[in-house]
């Protein structure tokens, strides 16, 4: 019965929101490896997050837990942003490592007089990982008639790198142009591996300070203000209102957000020297930050009276 209720809800959904948003979040979720249709995981998330908020209100009532909880089911989305943004970082950095060592064997192959394509054929038949299986996707789109361009240069977007995607641009303009396409390989091959060597080097010398950016946005922050709340509610329950006291945990959560935003951006530019990939740090550190402050604001005067 679970399965028809996702299957019908899916059929809903197919129908109502618009087909360019569903091939992109599609194609969100195949670069995460998540192969199960845009729809049903729509469905399959709202039947979940349902559900959770049915249970948390009925654990609210026999509980007496603050209604506030009922947020929890909602960071799902966020759960899932993360997931797929950390599987498209190891996916990225397994092809970026396996790459060199491709572009050789496909000029070795150019060597012997296979031509571009066969040689493509034959390297996606045999290999293993995600590279070939992005070779294997995109000889499947040149059968199935799609310009041989096209697909070239929409494989190289699908590896979510920016030093491959120049590579195979360089690789394809060698092409057309009709220079020697395996030397064209070897030179990208070797510049190629340099550059990530030096990727690698950059990484291993900024990690202190990305180091010290998510201890201060998702630990240091997050526990200060809140704090600031539980001391605010400590006031009001006194009967020591004021303007100050009303208002600061209002804006130390503006603050709080911000602040995770904001490190987000700064580390992907350290990392990366890319303000546009800050996106994939800024939305899962502004979520843990958050739960971080609930929590302290919401049990911290517990716990401390607890403890005293």
């Amino acid at each position: 019965m679970k399965f028809k209720i996702v299957n019908d809800l899916a059929i809903f959904l197919d129908n109502i929101l618009p087909e360019k948003y569903l091939s992109k979040f599609q194609e969100f979720l195949l670069s995460g490896a998540i192969f199960t249709e845009a729809s049903k995981v729509l469905a399959m998330l709202i039947i979940f997050i349902l559900a959770s908020e049915i249970v948390l209100a009925f654990s609210l009532t026999f509980l007496n837990l603050p209604v506030s909880l009922l947020i929890l089911p909602f960071f799902i989305f966020p759960g899932l942003f993360t997931y797929v943004v950390v599987v498209q970082e190891r996916r990225a950095q397994e092809i970026e490592k396996t790459a060199p060592d491709f572009l050789r064997q496909l000029a070795s192959m150019l060597q012997v007089g296979l031509s571009f394509e066969n040689a493509m054929e034959d390297m996606a038949r045999y290999g293993d990982g995600p590279l070939y299986d992005e070779m294997r996707r995109t000889i499947i789109e040149i059968r199935m008639g799609r310009n041989f361009d096209d697909a070239w240069r929409a494989m190289s977007k699908r590896l979510k790198s920016r030093e491959l995607e120049r590579v195979f641009g360089i690789i394809l303009d060698g092409r057309k142009s009709g220079s020697s396409i395996s030397t064209v390989l070897y030179d990208v091959s070797n510049d190629l591996r340099d550059l990530m060597a030096l990727k690698r080097e950059r990484k291993s010398t900024v990690m202190m300070s990305v180091m010290f950016l998510l201890i201060s946005a998702v630990i240091a922050t997050p526990f200060a203000i809140g704090m600031v709340s539980v001391y605010s509610g400590f006031m009001q329950s006194y009967g020591m209102e004021s303007e100050i006291i009303l208002t600061a945990p209002i804006a130390g959560e503006i603050y709080l957000i911000f602040h995770s935003i904001l490190v987000g951006f700064i580390i992907s530019i350290i990392m990366y020297g890319d303000i546009k990939k800050g996106i994939k740090f800024s939305l899962p550190l502004a979520t843990l930050a958050f739960a971080i402050f609930y929590f302290i604001s919401t049990f911290g005067g517990s716990l401390i009276m607890g403890g005293f």
